[in-house]
């Protein structure tokens, strides 16, 4: 069942197996990563299939082997490239054998099961393990494998809100926001993959897998950083600054003659660079400005100042002379603007792969390549 030759030789995890046991995002994003680096990933499906497959509009049509159009997500896409599918019901003994058999030969299994689901299927670590003591065995739930959470379902909105992420994201005088992306689910994806790849390189030196518990609260409390330790180092919780920065001045979004740009001069030169392009100078030397701190404390009048002077600009022309004088600057694109910009084109983030465009795993190596050789498959083209 498995690829007798890797997919592509020259990608770094040429010849890792790996099988998916996870539906929807966080554990499928894991896995189409892994993919990306070349490995030969089998994604095993119940009968109805990945729920993502019906996350629709928009839709995507396709023939099957048979000549037979299937109707598909987008959103499925966007996490399952590079794989191939199976069926099977782990309430069918002669399914639940051709799972467990794959897992033998498997470097990787992932899953994302509510805690202690898989084991009345023998397919927990424990049981696994047994028959494959080199298997790392990546586990994705809402709130891992311990603590008093440790049975609840997770979900990537909920998981923002508890994690503090929407604390800090939105207007200061407005509701919390989440993110317009399924941040908890992604980073933990993200993540798990950094895991699954750690633990295969202990792998190569003690010759023993190991299981990798992976939870979204987990990886989206890591997630806070700055924010994290401004409330570990002062007992105080970090206000919601909208589009400025807590710590430094100016940073934020500027009107101009013909919409909207960013302006981050994150140090005192930067900003006397930007108050001259300006032509507001005077305020460099204005002592409420002069430095960074002084700057955070008056945020809201020198704020009121740059706008009144970013106004008269078209955000072209500002955005060039910015960069003209290495100020930090740039456009709020939307979607359209980002897949026609030079740069993302260069760099060649979009991949047309069996008439499906996506968007390629942002590695780029020296001497390795991406296997970016196969669509998302169609649900048990595989079997």
């Amino acid at each position: 069942m498995w690829l007798e030759t890797p997919r592509n030789p020259k990608a770094p995890l040429a010849g890792i197996r790996v099988l998916e046991l996870a539906r929807v995002l966080a554990g499928p994003w894991a896995g189409q990563i892994l993919a990306d680096l070349g490995a030969d990933v089998i994604k095993v499906e119940s009968p109805e299939g990945d729920g993502t497959r019906q996350w629709g509009p928009p839709w995507v049509e396709r023939a099957d082997a048979h000549g037979n159009i299937q109707r598909e997500a987008a959103y499925y896409h966007a996490c399952n490239r590079g794989k191939r599918s199976i069926v099977a019901d782990f309430r069918d003994e002669a399914d639940l054998a051709r799972v467990r058999e794959l897992s033998a030969s498997a470097d990787v299994l992932i899953e994302n099961f509510k805690t202690g689901s898989l084991a009345k299927f023998a397919l927990d670590y424990p049981s696994l393990k047994a028959g494959n003591p080199g298997l790392v065995y990546c586990s994705i739930t809402g709130f891992g494998h311990t603590g008093p959470r440790a049975s609840e379902a997770g979900y990537d909105f909920v998981i923002q809100g508890m994690s503090g992420f929407m604390s800090v994201t939105g207007e200061p005088d407005g509701d919390p926001m989440k993110m317009g992306i399924s941040i908890s689910d992604l980073s933990t994806g993200v993540y798990a993959a950094n895991g699954i790849q750690a633990a295969l390189i202990q792998r190569g030196r003690t010759g023993t897998g190991q299981q990798v518990d992976m939870s979204l609260l987990d990886c989206s409390v890591a997630l806070l950083a700055n924010q994290a330790t401004y409330y570990l180092t002062t007992g105080d919780n970090p206000p919601r600054m909208g589009n400025a920065h807590a710590q430094v001045a100016p940073y934020g979004v500027f009107p101009v003659s013909d919409g909207h740009v960013i302006l981050a001069p994150a140090n005192d030169g930067l900003f006397r660079k930007l108050a001259e392009l300006l032509g507001i100078a005077e305020l460099a030397d204005d002592a409420r400005f002069a430095r960074n701190g002084d700057r955070t404390i008056n945020a809201a009048a020198l704020d009121a100042e740059i706008a009144m002077a970013t106004g008269k600009w078209t955000k072209a022309e500002l955005l060039a002379k910015c960069k003209a004088r290495g100020v930090p600057a740039g456009p709020i694109n939307q979607l359209d603007e980002v897949f026609s910009d030079p740069q993302v084109i260069a760099r060649g983030l979009r991949v047309d792969i069996g008439g499906m465009p996506g968007v390629r795993s942002p590695f780029t190596f020296s001497d390795a390549e991406l296997a970016l050789d196969r669509p998302s498959p169609i649900q048990g083209e595989d079997d």
